[in-house]
C-alpha cells in the first residue's frame, strides 16, 4: 500500500484520531503506520478497504474523495474504535486541502471568475514552496483582510500563532527522523486551528511541512531537503508575523483562503507561449503566457487532477475565457480582445460570467508590443523575478519570475544532476538552460538535447529564473531555429530537420560554473540550516567548536553570516540543570528563533547572489564564451550588509 491509494483526510479528522490514542498506543503509532503501509488495499467506490490481517478490515470512507470525519475510518479489530489502527490510516493517507472557510465573509467587490481554469496550484508558478492547489478563486476579501480589519492580529489569531510557531518549533528540535505521527498530529491540529481563525497563510504553510517531512520519511525520490528548509522557514516566520505585525504587513502574513480577483476594464493580449503545468499533488493542465499592450504578463491556465496525461491533452482543449474559441496551443500564438476583466495579484485572469473575449490578431516576439520584451537589460529582468521567486516572496507581491534573452547556443554542459544546455546571451552572460520537467512524456528534454547539437544557433528564448549564484533558467520557449514561428519547449517537438546544421559536433563547455558567488562560503552556514531540520538540534549541538568555519567565512566578508552560526551551535548545545543537576527542558523557542535568522538570512544572501551574477560583463578577455567570473571581488562583499 502506499499512500496514493488512500483518500486524502481532513487534518483535523488525523489529530483528533491520534489525540484520542491512549498514552501506550501513541509509542506504537509509527510501528503501526509502517506496519500498515505493507497491507493490500481495495478500492470500492468512495470506500477503501485494508486488509489489517487474515481476520480484520479497515474501511475509510470518503464521499467527494475525503475523509471528512474521524466516524468515517472503521476498523473491525477488537479495540475499535480506541484501536491504533484507525489513527495509523489517517497518518499514512495524504492530508486533504481543507475548503475554504466562506462563513462570515464580507460581500465580493468584484465579479467572481468561476472556472476550472483558476485551479492551478499555487506552486505551478515558480515558487519554492509547496506545492498544493488552490480549491477555487476568490474574488471576496478574507474577513482578515477587509476593509474593517483590526490593526493587531486577535487574541485568538495570536494563541492559534502562538500554536503552530511550537508546532513547527517542535518538529525543528526532533528533526526529520524524529518527528513522527504524534509530531505531525499536533502540527494539522495547529493548521486546523489557525485556518478557522481566518490565518490560511500559515496554515498552508504548516500542510506544506507535513506534506514534505512525510515525503522524506518515506524516502520519496522527488524530496529536496532545501524545499523543508523554505517550508519550515515561512512556517515559523509567518507564525511569528502574525503575533508581532499590524496594518498591511498582518494581512499579507494572514494572507487569503482564496486568490483575490480585481476588475481591470478591456485588455488587448497578445500569446507568448503555452507551457504544461504537472505538480507533485496529481494535478495537471497547462498555463498560456499573454501579455499586454503595455508589457504587463498574464495568464490563462486549466489545471485539475489528472496529471501529466492531462497536462498534454488540454493544450488542445478551448481556453475558457469569454467568448474565444481559441485553444491554449492556439492562443500561444494569437491574441484577445477581453473587455469586464478581473485579474489577481499574480496576473491569472479570470473567466467569470461578466468577463467577455473574442479573437483577435497576435504580434510576433520580434513586433511590438512583444518585442519590448527583450529588450529591457537582463539584470532588470532578473530583479524583477527574484521578487517572484524569492524563498519567502509575498504570494499576492505580483510580478513574473520569466526572462526573456536574446542567445547564442554554445553546447551541453554536465552537471551532478543531468545535462544541460550553455548560451551566451547579447550581453556577454553565459546562461545555464535546464529543462522545466524530466518526464518522458513531455518534450522538454529531447528538445533540448537536441539544441545542444547545435552550436552557434541564435535563438530568442524564454525561461524561468532558478534562483542560483550563477545565471540559469528553465528554458520553457524558443523562436524556431529556422526563423519561422515560435516552439512551446514542453508540447511542441523539434526534429533534427528543423536544425541549421545538424551534423555539427558538440562542444561541451566548461563543466564549473563561475561567479564569485559559487565561491562563497556561505554553504557553510546553509549546510548547518539543513542538518538541523535533517537531524534535530541534537546533531547541531554535537559539533563542538565551530571556530575554523567562522573564521573562514569572517574573512570572506561575512561576518553576520559568522556570528549567526556561532550563535546557532551555541543555541544548540545550551542545556541549563536545575539544583539537583538534572537537564531541565530545552529553549525551543530561543533555538528556533536562531534558526530561523539562519535560514532567512541565507535566502536573502543568496538572492543578492543570484542578482549580481546577472549584471552585465566587462568588456575584455574575461568575456570570452566560456562562463566567466562576472563580479570580481565586489558581490561577496555586498552581503555583508545583511
Amino acid at each position: 500500500m502506499s499512500a496514493a491509494q488512500l483518500p486524502p483526510v481532513a487534518p483535523e479528522v488525523t489529530a483528533t484520531l491520534v489525540e484520542n490514542l491512549s498514552p501506550r498506543l501513541r509509542k506504537r503509532l509509527d510501528a503501526a503506520v509502517t506496519k500498515l503501509g505493507a497491507r493490500p488495499t481495495h478500492r470500492d467506490g468512495d470506500t477503501v478497504t485494508i486488509q489489517v490481517d487474515d481476520e480484520t478490515e479497515l474501511r475509510l470512507h470518503a464521499p467527494g474523495g475525503v475523509v471528512a470525519t474521524a466516524d468515517a475510518i472503521t476498523c473491525g479489530c477488537l479495540l475499535a474504535p480506541a484501536c491504533v489502527h484507525r489513527a495509523a490510516a489517517a497518518c499514512a493517507a495524504p492530508t486533504a486541502d481543507p475548503p475554504p472557510d466562506l462563513a462570515d465573509q464580507p460581500t465580493r467587490a468584484a465579479p467572481e471568475p468561476a472556472s476550472v481554469t483558476d485551479l492551478e496550484p499555487a506552486s505551478a508558478t515558480g515558487l519554492a514552496s509547496v506545492k498544493d492547489p488552490d480549491s477555487a478563486p476568490d474574488s471576496a476579501p478574507d474577513s482578515a483582510s477587509s476593509p474593517s480589519s483590526p490593526e493587531v492580529a486577535s487574541p485568538a489569531q495570536r494563541a492559534a500563532a502562538d500554536a503552530l510557531w511550537s508546532a513547527g518549533a517542535a518538529v525543528l528540535e526532533a528533526g526529520i527522523d524524529g518527528a513522527g505521527a504524534v509530531t505531525q498530529s499536533a502540527l494539522l491540529r495547529a493548521a486546523h486551528t489557525a485556518r478557522i481563525r481566518h490565518l490560511p497563510r500559515a496554515a498552508g504553510a504548516a500542510l506544506s511541512v507535513i506534506t514534505l517531512l512525510r515525503a522524506a520519511r518515506a524516502g520519496d525520490p522527488s524530496y529536496r531537503t532545501a524545499d523543508f528548509v523554505t517550508a519550515l522557514a515561512e512556517l515559523l516566520g509567518t507564525a511569528h508575523r502574525v503575533r508581532t505585525a499590524s496594518g498591511a504587513e498582518l494581512n499579507g502574513a494572514r494572507g487569503h483562503a482564496r486568490r483575490p480577483y480585481s476588475p481591470d476594464g478591456s485588455l488587448r493580449l497578445y500569446g507568448l507561449f503555452t507551457e504544461p503545468v504537472v505538480t507533485d499533488s496529481g494535478h495537471g493542465g497547462v498555463r498560456t503566457w499573454v501579455a499586454g499592450s503595455d508589457g504587463r504578463l498574464f495568464t490563462v491556465g486549466d489545471v485539475a487532477p489528472g496529471g501529466v496525461g492531462r497536462a498534454v491533452g488540454v493544450a488542445d482543449r478551448a481556453v475558457r475565457l469569454g467568448d474565444s474559441a481559441l485553444t491554449h496551443r492556439e492562443l500561444g500564438r494569437a491574441g484577445l480582445a477581453v473587455s469586464g476583466a478581473t485579474v489577481s495579484p499574480d496576473g491569472r485572469l479570470g473567466a467569470g460570467k461578466g468577463v467577455k473575449a473574442v479573437t483577435a490578431r497576435g504580434a510576433a516576439w520580434t513586433e511590438l508590443p512583444l518585442a519590448g520584451l527583450w529588450e529591457t537589460p537582463p539584470s532588470e529582468q532578473a530583479a524583477r523575478a527574484l521578487r517572484s521567486t524569492s524563498r519567502y516572496a509575498d504570494p499576492d507581491g505580483g510580478g513574473s519570475d520569466l526572462l526573456f534573452l536574446d542567445v547564442e547556443l554554445i553546447g551541453a554542459v554536465r552537471e551532478s544532476a543531468g545535462t544541460c544546455l550553455l548560451a551566451l546571451s547579447e550581453s556577454g552572460i553565459a546562461v545555464r538552460l535546464t529543462v522545466a520537467d524530466d518526464d518522458p512524456a513531455l518534450a522538454h528534454r529531447d528538445n533540448l538535447m537536441l539544441l545542444a547539437a547545435a552550436p552557434g544557433t541564435r535563438l530568442r528564448i524564454i525561461g524561468r529564473l532558478v534562483p542560483a549564484p550563477h545565471p540559469r533558467l528553465t528554458l520553457l520557449a524558443c523562436s524556431h531555429p529556422t526563423g519561422e514561428g515560435t516552439i512551446d519547449l514542453g508540447l511542441d517537438r523539434l526534429r533534427r530537420a528543423d536544425l541549421p546544421n545538424p551534423a555539427a559536433p558538440v562542444h561541451p563547455a566548461p563543466p564549473q560554473p563561475g561567479g564569485q558567488g559559487a565561491h562563497s562560503p556561505l554553504y557553510i552556514l546553509e549546510r548547518r540550516v539543513e542538518q538541523t531540520v535533517s537531524a534535530g538540534r541534537a546533531a547541531l549541538g554535537m559539533l563542538g567548536d565551530v571556530t575554523a568555519e567562522t573564521r573562514r567565512i569572517r574573512r570572506a566578508g561575512l561576518p553576520t553570516a559568522a556570528g549567526l552560526l556561532a550563535a546557532l551551535c551555541t543555541s544548540a548545545a545550551q542545556r541549563d540543570r536545575d539544583l539537583f543537576g538534572r537537564l531541565l527542558p530545552a529553549d525551543t523557542d530561543s533555538f528556533a528563533t536562531h534558526w530561523l535568522t539562519a535560514a532567512l538570512y541565507t535566502a536573502a544572501v543568496a538572492d543578492s547572489l543570484c542578482a549580481a551574477a546577472w549584471e552585465p560583463v566587462r568588456e575584455g578577455p574575461a568575456a570570452a564564451p566560456s562562463i566567466p567570473d562576472q563580479r570580481p571581488g565586489r558581490a561577496v562583499a555586498q552581503t555583508a550588509q545583511y
